[in-house]
Order: C-alpha cells, then structure tokens, then sequence
C-alpha cells in the first residue's frame, strides 16, 4: 500500500497540472493514478476470497479423517 500511494501521489502532478505542455502529460497521469487505485481496490478485495476459496478446497479435498476440533478424538462411525 504505501508503494501505491507513493506512486500515485507522483502521479497527481502530472493528472493536475497545468501550464505549458500538460495538454501531453495529463492523459499519462490519468491513467497513471487511475490504474493505481483500481489495481490497489482490485487487490484488497480479491486477494483474501482467493486465499478463503483454497483453504475451503483443501479442506474438502484432505484425506485427513474428520476430528472434533477441542479433543482430536476421530469421530464415530455411522450406523447403518
């Protein structure tokens, strides 16, 4: 994050300014800043429901048998 906002409060002169020749520099620092936030969003919300669905698919995947989470104890098999 504070790579991103470093890069992004470098970018806001360019998205600002004025003055001779910014007419060129501005569409840059648009894109610039605007990449930024979207990536930097993009990223904090994506990144843990990915790390959610793999634990969850490892979880239903693992060989390991089921136990009761305070003893360790396997479960009991179900009667017929």
């Amino acid at each position: 994050m504070m790579t991103t906002m470093a890069a992004l409060l470098a970018g806001l002169p360019l998205a600002l300014g004025r003055g001779m020749g910014s007419e060129l520099r501005r569409p840059l620092g648009i894109a610039m800043v605007g990449g930024l936030l979207l990536s930097q969003v993009l990223t904090l919300y994506t990144t843990p429901v990915i790390y959610i669905f793999f634990d969850r698919l490892g979880h239903r995947f693992s060989r390991a048998p089921k136990t009761i989470e305070s003893g360790g104890e396997p479960l009991p098999a179900e009667a017929p």
